[in-house]
């Protein structure tokens, strides 16, 4: 794909990764996802802002061939998905310099052994003229790494943001024009890699308040050309303020916990709590992030494997209590043969929720009628602690 002209002297660079499905060897991505690079061209100076993922490089320097001169690449994050390109770009720009958060520096040196000599560390708030365009350098650490900065393009008015904001989306169009599916992607991606430095991010948003914003440019999908979009989204994500919905992570092997949940679900629909129910053995983890961006309550359904949990599980519940949502309550529900410490070992799993833990139920072999009773009284509590805390 050829670079786009996004205002006078300001372009999109980079690369559209249509087949790519597994980031950092993690995170699926359903959808693919750019790496989006913006070339900023003054009357005196020109910036590149920004890289692409060494697998897609050679898209990246095609696009610049027919640029002569770069004097800057603004390295926003040392991710190698922003990055990772940077030394090939500085073989060709002999005279380019890297500019970078302190921090940042030292991490473009350890990951990818660029030239001490040939980065500077800029400051919060900085600003470097290009001539007619002035770029202003704002620290915004931990979205999602400590080095983390964007970029403000004055006279234009764009928001150059990086990993805020972005959205893992392979698309041809170069603004968002499906806004659904980027809520969609966008929610996805602030789940699983922002949601643990939420209270950061609020300050972040208060740090780049009060500027006019006319475009929101990613380094990972579309670009915003209406900003309150996503800036409203990230505000409600960000909240304090959960919602009336109970998220479900389990695994069933014979059929015991299973039946736990369907009972569980039916008796908390009944009680007007929205539910999302995940088979840990078939989910997307991606989906269970997006979930619990917005619950109040997390129920965990297993059964016991030399009596602990599901390995599976395990899993699940270090994610949980890695990505910190807003959960206030947590309970567990499952099945054993002989004996049980599922309870004990899933609690030791989630130092990092400050939630209060309801009754777990616990059955040995098949759920029997005092079981459901169990669960029902589980259910009625769970819905009783959301109407106490007026979520809706």
């Amino acid at each position: 794909m050829k670079a786009r002209k996004i205002s006078q002297g300001v372009y999109w660079m980079g690369a559209v990764d249509w087949d790519r499905r597994l980031f950092d060897s993690l995170i699926p991505l359903p959808d693919g996802t750019s790496y989006n690079a913006y070339l900023v061209q003054g009357s005196e100076k020109t910036a590149l802002l920004d890289t692409v993922d060494p697998a897609m490089a050679d898209v990246l320097l095609s696009q610049l061939a027919s640029v002569p001169q770069i004097d800057y690449i603004v390295a926003h994050h040392a991710e190698q998905d922003h990055s990772g390109t940077i030394p090939r770009v500085l073989e060709m720009y002999d005279g380019a310099k890297v500019l970078a958060t302190p921090k940042g520096k030292g991490m473009l040196i350890d990951l990818l052994d660029v030239p001490e000599d040939r980065v500077i560390a800029v400051q919060d708030g900085e600003v470097l003229s290009l001539g007619d365009k002035t770029l202003e350098f704002i620290f915004t650490p931990w979205v999602h790494w400590p080095e983390t900065m964007v970029t403000y393009l004055q006279e234009d008015r764009i928001l150059f943001s990086c990993d805020f904001f972005g959205s893992h989306v392979a698309t041809t169009d170069l603004y968002v024009t499906d806004e659904a599916r980027v809520y969609e992607a966008a929610k996805r991606y602030y789940a699983e890699i922002m949601m643990p430095f939420r209270k950061v991010i609020q300050k972040n948003l208060t740090k780049i308040g009060g500027r006019e914003i006319a475009l929101i440019a990613p380094s990972h999908g579309p670009i915003y050309n209406r900003p309150s979009f996503i800036i409203d989204a990230y505000r409600e994500w960000i909240s304090e303020e959960p919602k009336n919905i109970v998220v479900l992570p389990y695994i069933s092997m014979h059929g015991s916990t299973g039946r736990m949940v369907e009972h569980l679900v039916g008796a908390l629909t009944e009680r007007g709590v929205t539910v999302y129910q995940f088979d840990l053995a078939v989910t997307d983890i991606g989906k269970l992030a997006m979930a619990l961006v917005d619950a109040a309550t997390i129920v965990i359904g297993t059964p016991t494997v030399l009596v602990g949990p599901h390995p599976l599980v395990f899993y699940a519940t270090y994610l949980a209590n890695v990505l910190r949502p807003k959960l206030k309550f947590a309970s567990i529900i499952g099945s054993y043969s002989w004996n049980s410490k599922a309870v004990e070992q899933i609690a030791g799993l989630i130092p990092n929720l400050k939630v209060e833990v309801l009754t777990p139920v616990l059955c040995k072999g098949v759920p029997r009628e005092g079981d459901f009773d169990a669960l029902d009284e589980l259910a009625a509590t769970i819905a009783e602690r959301h109407k106490e805390h007026n979520l809706v």
